[in-house]
């Protein structure tokens, strides 16, 4: 056998680390994408990141997450999930196996969601809207809401914003809404922000807070935050 075809055929040292890595699936929230997820630091894990779906008419948020839940390959895989896409992790934890939930700037049942979210139960005013208008919107005021601190943030978050799906984004709001969830997963870890503004953390019941966090504290405080999920997937399980 030619040498030079046996060496090419070894795998690379950066080939051999990435196989060495356990898979963390993250689920970003809504109107965002895996970037909002960049700054953070595993050791011993890589991301995979759960790909948005365009949801089906009229598609209940418990078989969207069930949709979902074929990009996962681990038998009992390690979810996180930020804002809305704490919610879809509860909702996949519900159907598959899962080591641990960790949510981020997300609430894990519907008493964590708050009063002001429900009344658009009984005044859906958002449905008359149109989809686009409703992202128009939320360009305007995301930089308060998110509570972003620098034109970097600022920046990537519009980018983000634009690159996102109207008709995903009432569809998201509609089950954020209309979000009945009273089961709370055994394995679940909860990190929140002292000053999120999407939800309050006066009405969520947090295994870790943090001081001065708001909404997009994944980004803001990365270093902080990527400690205490370091922490979490440490730990042995409960």
């Amino acid at each position: 056998m030619d040498s030079s075809n046996q060496e090419n055929s070894q795998p690379t040292i950066d080939e051999k680390l990435e196989n060495a890595l356990k898979d963390i699936y993250c689920v970003s929230g809504l109107g965002a994408d895996e970037r909002v997820f960049q700054k953070l630091k595993l050791q011993g894990y890589q991301p995979i990141h759960i790909k948005w779906l365009k949801p089906k008419t009229g598609e209940s948020i418990e078989n969207y997450a069930q949709r979902l839940t074929s990009q996962i390959k681990a038998e009992k895989p390690i979810i996180i999930g930020l804002s809305f896409g704490g919610i879809i992790a509860v909702e996949m934890s519900k159907q598959i196996a899962t080591e641990k939930v960790i949510l981020i700037s997300s609430t894990k049942n519907y008493q964590e969601v708050p009063f002001y979210f429900k009344i658009f139960r009984w005044l859906p005013i958002y449905l008359l809207l149109p989809a686009k208008f409703i992202l128009w919107i939320g360009q305007f005021i995301a930089s308060w809401f998110f509570s972003l601190k620098s034109v970097d943030e600022r920046k990537l978050l519009k980018a983000i914003l634009f690159d996102t799906d109207a008709q995903f984004v009432k569809w998201a709001i509609h089950q954020i809404v209309t979000w009945k969830n009273e089961l709370i997963p055994e394995n679940i870890y909860h990190i929140h922000g002292e000053r999120d503004r999407i939800f309050p953390y006066q009405f969520v019941h947090e295994d870790f807070n943090v001081k001065y966090g708001g909404h997009l504290m994944i980004m803001s405080q990365a270093e902080h935050i990527s400690n205490l999920i370091q922490k979490i997937v440490d730990l042995d399980n409960r």
